[in-house]
């Protein structure tokens, strides 16, 4: 990992490494967050700083590292910093030999080089759902597996609904949604809580509805994006959703969702035992398309990938250690940690067999779409900032949902 890649970074990765350079570089040093000079020593990087030397994942990364015949050396990085770390490392040719990251930042290491290719490494991926392995694929290249993805669903509070006289199972498309958050506000409760803030996390929750509509991300201003602002925008106005969903992290808004008020929320997988800790019965019904079915939410967790080496032959190792750590049996422990749905169809069974409560999250899953899928890959955070943008114009009501598009796909362009 101390050789060169052999491979360039990107212009636009070294505009990031530059930056990262001037910020970070001092408290990255070489001795803490490489590999060790021992070439029995491999590095693994994550985003699980919340999972301590005696954790169960740390135990998992140094029994993978024992059946590999090797030790890890583990360092975990806030998911915000470790984008900036690894195209670091790879610039002064200092690598992780595997690197555990963020699905939707697979495909800048992969641009810029960083990355190899699952035909590079041999790893074998078959089992992984296409879905959910497409948030790693980048000009017909695949890079790395997923370990395990969530996504977002409506937490509905049943109280609330029996007593505005709604049946869930009547909520199938958008006009019977909306038809439910009217009779919930007239029984004297609230309709829908999600986040709308003017970041990524605003972006992610308004993708379901996005592509629930039909629309696709190349064509933000299209008829059926303006139909899905237009569904956010009317529930502010008929008072269905709260203005604060404009400044509303999923955090808050969770928070609105557990006094007990509200008939919806839109959140993840992740909130799921704060569900259990709400103090009302609650249930979890996957987000309708426009026409019925189930809309494509999109998932988040993360890619297990393998960092281009100068010494190519540490592959072998790395690939062991990357198979290791999305065998079944694996998958099912560090995904119940993680409150993950599972990447392919036998351990999401088992997970569904243990907890008949992740049945909804499963069937989300398994209808997801990977943000940088359909060959977006780093035209994807461009977009998303004009999306937001986009939506926040329109709920603050400076511009229609048709105008606001129209403006976002011009900055796109």
């Amino acid at each position: 990992m101390n050789g060169s890649t052999g491979r360039r970074l990107t212009a636009a990765a070294m505009t990031v490494v530059a930056l990262a350079t001037g910020t970070t570089a001092c408290s990255s040093g070489k001795s803490s967050s490489a590999q060790g000079d021992d070439g029995g020593t491999y590095t693994v990087w994550d985003p699980y700083p919340q999972f301590a030397k005696d954790s169960a994942w740390a135990k998992l990364l140094d029994s993978c590292g024992s059946t590999a015949g090797v030790k890890i050396k583990r360092t975990a990085f806030d998911t915000s910093d470790l984008t900036n770390k690894v195209l670091l490392a790879a610039q002064q040719g200092n690598s992780p030999d595997v690197l555990i990251v963020d699905n939707p930042v697979v495909s800048t290491l992969a641009e810029a080089g960083v990355l190899t290719t699952t035909d590079d490494t041999k790893l074998d991926t078959s089992k992984a759902d296409p879905n959910l392995l497409a948030a790693g694929q980048s000009g017909g290249k695949t890079y790395g597996t997923p370990i395990g993805a969530n996504t977002l669903a409506l937490y509905y509070n049943k109280d609330v609904l029996k007593k505005a006289g709604v049946d869930v199972a009547s909520i199938k498309d958008w006009p019977s949604l909306t038809t439910a958050l009217e009779k919930v506000t007239k029984a004297g409760k609230k309709g829908i809580t999600f986040s709308a803030i003017g970041t990524e996390e605003g972006s992610f929750q308004f993708l379901p509805w996005y592509w629930g509509s039909g629309a696709k991300l190349t064509e933000l201003d299209s008829t059926q994006g303006v139909s899905a602002l237009s569904l956010w925008t009317d529930w502010l106005k008929n008072d269905y959703a709260p203005n604060s969903v404009i400044n509303n992290t999923q955090t808050t808004s969770w928070q609105e969702f557990a006094s007990g008020d509200y008939a919806f929320a839109e959140n993840g997988t992740w909130q799921l035992a704060n569900a259990e800790k709400a103090g009302f019965d609650y249930g979890v019904l996957p987000i309708p398309a426009s026409g019925g079915g189930n809309a494509a939410a999109p998932t988040g967790g993360e890619f297990v990938t393998v960092p281009v080496q100068g010494d190519t032959g540490r592959y072998t190792t790395a690939q062991k250690l990357v198979t290791c750590l999305t065998s079944t049996e694996n998958l099912y422990a560090t995904d119940t940690t993680l409150s993950y749905v599972a990447p392919t169809t036998e351990v999401q069974d088992k997970q569904v067999a243990a907890d008949a409560k992740l049945k909804p999250w499963v069937e989300a899953v398994k209808a997801a779409k990977g943000r940088t899928s359909d060959d977006l890959g780093t035209q994807y955070p461009k977009i998303s900032e004009q999306m937001w943008k986009a939506v926040q114009s329109a709920l603050s009501g400076a511009k229609s949902p048709k105008d606001a598009l129209t403006s976002a796909q011009s900055a796109v362009k």
